[in-house]
């Protein structure tokens, strides 16, 4: 459950990352989870203290965090059109999310062993965050993170970095071996 009025200011980069009790590398703690939205409350040198939703806090090297503007972009004016439109991905979403939860049910029964669960794992891949209206979902296919008001959504980072041509359209997903989530202007309407 969410802390009430929790807003994260960061995101956990996409390889996860250590944490600490206190800003003490000697006071190793539970590791975060990539892509886990944070907030962050604290600096002291390169050392950062975080919030997490469920309250919990620890210290992490601040200096990997990934930003997120408080203001999210949105799409507006015009008609929704595919690609603003939220329910494609949040329908993609759902079937990763089951997929992935059919593989867990197998492997608690003992249907399945590590390795099997592994190949049948390989490539999912979501990342949904929900606050209020809002939401923030992972968009695998396309490698970045949208926002979405309940009606449309727009970029709101990628795991590119700028480009000096326009876009060509879709592409592949993103190699295991990117580089790290960036903040970009919204898409136009």
């Amino acid at each position: 459950m969410a802390s009430p009025g929790f807003r994260p200011t960061h995101v956990v980069p996409r390889q996860g990352m250590p944490a600490w009790e206190a800003p003490d590398p000697a006071r190793p703690t539970v590791p975060l989870d990539p892509f886990l939205p944070v907030q962050l409350v604290e600096r002291r040198g390169d050392w950062g203290h975080i919030l997490c939703a469920n309250g919990w806090s620890a210290w992490v090297d601040g200096r990997f965090l990934v930003a997120v503007p408080q203001d999210p972009p949105t799409a507006e004016g015009g008609p929704l059109t595919r690609t603003a439109d939220p329910r494609p991905l949040l329908a993609r979403v759902e079937r990763v999310l089951a997929g992935y939860r059919s593989a867990v049910e197998d492997l608690a029964a003992g249907g399945l062993g590590g390795e099997a669960f592994r190949v049948r794992t390989s490539g999912l891949r979501i990342g949904v965050v929900v606050d209020g209206e809002s939401v923030w979902l992972y968009d695998a296919e396309h490698g970045r993170w949208v926002y979405a008001d309940g009606t449309r959504l727009s970029t709101y980072a990628t795991d590119d970095g700028p480009r000096a041509t326009e876009d060509p359209g879709p592409r592949a997903p993103a190699a295991p071996d990117h580089a790290p989530t960036q903040v970009v202007i919204p898409d136009g309407p």
